[in-house]
């Protein structure tokens, strides 16, 4: 119940954020895949904030 108000980090953030891209890059890969190559370079790119941010921590 109070886990409602309890903020996600910035790790948690760029994960969610990482796992949407993939799923509308798969999504796009049965009909565009041009659209699905950039999704999936708009997740590789967040995978790599979400690796900074572990080897700064």
């Amino acid at each position: 119940m109070f886990g409602w108000f309890k903020k996600k980090t910035k790790r948690e953030q760029l994960e969610d954020k990482y796992k949407a891209l993939l799923e509308e890059a798969y999504k796009l890969s049965h009909t565009d895949r041009m659209a699905s190559s950039l999704k999936t370079a708009e997740a590789e790119a967040v995978l790599k904030e979400i690796e900074q941010l572990s080897s700064d921590s």
